[in-house]
């Protein structure tokens, strides 16, 4: 009697195990089943470029929700100067710069540049991302009013409309691989007033760049702005061909940059550049970007 007794307890404790193995084999299961449907629902395609900027051209990254972003553009004179402007570095134009995230599609930027005492507003607006599965290319949208408040004491007409420009950019990229991002951006810039009646108001431009990875944290970028026929024939104009190379250091992105553009934003460097390449008329500079967040507490939780 007690030896039934004790293998009927030893079956019953055999079976119990063996439902307690399958209950936790099942939600093992369930566990990877929800951990590999959130990898796959998360196809989204991230850091196309590492900055808002290949060197003057505008990319389809921005500030996310609630992010700051202070950049610094700086670029000395031309290096045709000589050793008597110490090729270039004698002279300085540069560029202060806030952008800011509002939501992770929509951000807003200000900025100021030496270069004619002008002041910049804009705007960013990320259309679509670029996802594994559906969708091949990222596109944003951007734009920006620039407003030159150098002062003309021969031009007393100049108020604040003749010197406001505008700028509108489509921007389209894709990451090909870890290493290579490329980007085009038709770009149209309106001004209020040109120079002589020859010259047009509205001028059209194709803009194309990229970078290539070197290593984790250095890349070369190069971008070239397309200026099609003469739309400001009373003006010496070139398309913009500038290279540069990025270095990520933590929380900065460190450019080094060449460039036969001196201006940094808007139609500066894509409708006055008025130097070429051939002639060494080519900017020597450097752009710093620094991000802030104020949402870390979302961030981990997430």
């Amino acid at each position: 009697m007690l030896k039934k007794i004790i293998l009927s307890a030893c079956f019953a404790l055999a079976i119990s195990g063996l439902r307690a193995q399958d209950k936790d084999s099942n939600l093992l299961n369930i566990l990877n089943d929800s951990i590999a449907g959130q990898e796959k629902a998360d196809t989204r395609v991230r850091s196309i470029f590492k900055a808002t900027q290949i060197v003057n051209l505008p990319t389809v990254e921005q500030p996310g929700k609630k992010n700051l972003q202070f950049m610094i553009m700086h670029r000395f004179g031309k290096v045709n100067g000589g050793a008597y402007e110490l090729f270039g570095l004698d002279n300085a134009t540069i560029r202060f710069g806030l952008d800011y995230g509002i939501t992770n599609r929509l951000s807003v930027g200000v900025g100021r540049s030496s270069l004619n005492k002008t002041f910049d507003g804009s705007l960013k607006y990320i259309i679509a991302y670029q996802n594994k599965e559906s969708m091949p290319v990222a596109i944003s949208i951007y734009g920006v009013a620039t407003t030159q408040t150098l002062k003309y004491t021969d031009k007393p007409y100049l108020d604040f409309s003749y010197r406001t420009a505008y700028t509108t950019q489509l921007l389209i990229a894709r990451k090909f691989s870890e290493r290579l991002s490329l980007e085009l951006a038709p770009s149209w810039v309106h001004y209020n007033l040109v120079p002589t009646l020859a010259d047009k108001n509205d001028i059209f431009l194709l803009s194309a760049g990229g970078r290539m990875k070197i290593t984790k944290r250095v890349s070369v970028n190069a971008e070239y702005n397309y200026i099609t026929g003469n739309p400001l024939p009373s003006q010496d104009l070139h398309s913009s061909l500038s290279m540069g190379v990025d270095i990520e250091t933590g929380g900065h992105v460190f450019q080094l940059v060449f460039s036969n553009s001196q201006g940094m934003v808007g139609p500066a460097y894509l409708t006055q550049t008025n130097g070429t390449w051939n002639n060494g008329d080519i900017y020597f500079g450097f752009n710093i970007t620094r991000a802030f967040g104020w949402n870390k507490h979302k961030h981990k939780t997430n």
